[in-house]
């Protein structure tokens, strides 16, 4: 599996490996080199001692960067990775999301990618659903809530494999019978965390598994963030579902605001601080979303609109607008003269004692003398919404 249907070659395409286990993620210097010398060059002067470092970085940086080139083996990597059910993709590659373009300089030197099925199609109609790792019952709920719905709607959902609500979107997605990628800090073959072995390995059977780094590579604290940049270029927009003021989540949020995407928020209780995060993004220039229908109205097509929220239809709102003003001028405890209605209803006396016997037959009011009054039931309709009939 370890085809690509690149437009390179065959030392092209190991070059390109070689690079994947030389340079880190989102080097944007070294990306400038592959982008203005081309990635044979760029190998080439990484592999002979004999050449002097490439601009911008000092002695100490590049001979580091040769002493992992020393140990490099493109072959090999390919090797495992076709045992492993693993393909590489490069720039330029029927299968390359183009949206990871956007990137520039960081963009991904090239994609190890586990599943059956074609990433460039399904970042095409994506949405990243991420948060915090230690995310409460609500945060878990909420995640596989709308991962669930956006993927029985078509939507991929995409995430980053961790423990909290990166599992709980999957999960949701999966449970839907939906399509889900995860993207990963650590090599693709190497399931991170441990604890979601099965997870990930469900996710390559069902879905993608995707990572930037060579096989067995292991992930670290700047692999994750670097990571999340991938996962704001892939997809459409991105959803914050609980994260606190320093979730590794809310780099993705940044980076997809940068990137022109479109970023949400999944509000949480005001006393919570594993919401402190989303609620500042909020105060920002994300948009509060609840549902997966309010996300799709924002990354979807045009037309693709949320339904108007209301409130429950009450009993009173049932009525007549001349019903309803003659309604709300009785008095709540006592009885009235029609008159005295009419004047607090803005209305004719007549008017008034023909809205009042309407009323009469509803069982919101009653006779007491020469006064109306409300009847008791109308009273508990108040305070409980039920209808006094």
């Amino acid at each position: 599996m370890t085809g690509t249907g690149s437009l390179e070659g065959g030392e092209a395409l190991l070059d390109r490996v070689f690079l994947n286990r030389v340079l880190e993620p989102g080097d944007e210097t070294a990306g400038r080199w592959v982008r203005e010398y081309g990635p044979a060059t760029v190998a080439r002067r990484l592999r002979d001692d004999t050449e002097p470092p490439l601009p911008g970085v000092g002695p100490k940086r590049w001979e580091g960067m040769r002493a992992r080139a020393e140990r490099a083996d493109p072959a090999r990597d390919l090797a495992v990775a076709q045992d492993a059910g693993m393909r590489f993709l490069s720039p330029g590659d029927a299968e390359w999301p183009r949206q990871l373009d956007d990137l520039g300089d960081a963009r991904p030197l090239g994609l190890w990618v586990r599943g059956l099925a074609d990433l460039r199609m399904w970042a095409l109609r994506s949405v990243a659903v991420v948060g915090a790792r230690a995310c409460t019952e609500y945060g878990a709920h909420m995640a596989a809530t709308v991962a669930g719905a956006l993927a029985e709607q078509g939507w991929v959902v995409v995430s980053g494999g961790a423990y909290g609500v990166d599992g709980a979107a999957h999960r949701g997605a999966l449970g839907a019978g939906g399509a889900t990628v995860a993207v990963l800090a650590c090599g693709v073959d190497r399931p991170y965390p441990r604890g979601h072995t099965q997870l990930i390995n469900r996710i390559a059977d069902q879905g993608l598994v995707v990572g930037e780094l060579p096989p067995g590579e292991h992930p670290t604290p700047s692999r994750f963030i670097v990571r999340n940049r991938v996962i704001a270029a892939l997809t459409r927009g991105t959803v914050v579902v609980e994260a606190a003021h320093r979730s590794g989540s809310l780099a993705t949020a940044r980076a997809a605001r940068r990137l022109g995407r479109h970023t949400m928020g999944v509000p949480g209780p005001a006393t919570s601080a594993l919401s402190a995060g989303v609620h500042e993004l909020l105060r920002q220039d994300a948009v509060l979303v609840t549902d997966a229908a309010e996300i799709i109205e924002l990354v979807g097509d045009m037309g693709e609109l949320a339904p108007e929220r209301r409130g429950p239809v009450l009993p009173r709102d049932l009525l007549r607008p001349g019903a309803r003003a003659v309604l709300a001028a009785l008095p709540g405890q006592r009885a009235a003269r029609a008159d005295e209605i009419a004047r607090e209803a803005q209305t004719t006396e007549d008017d008034a004692v023909a809205r009042l016997y309407e009323l009469r037959s509803l069982g919101w009011v009653e006779r007491h003398g020469d006064g109306w009054k409300l009847t008791r039931q109308a009273m508990m309709t108040a305070r409980t919404g039920r209808s006094p009939c």
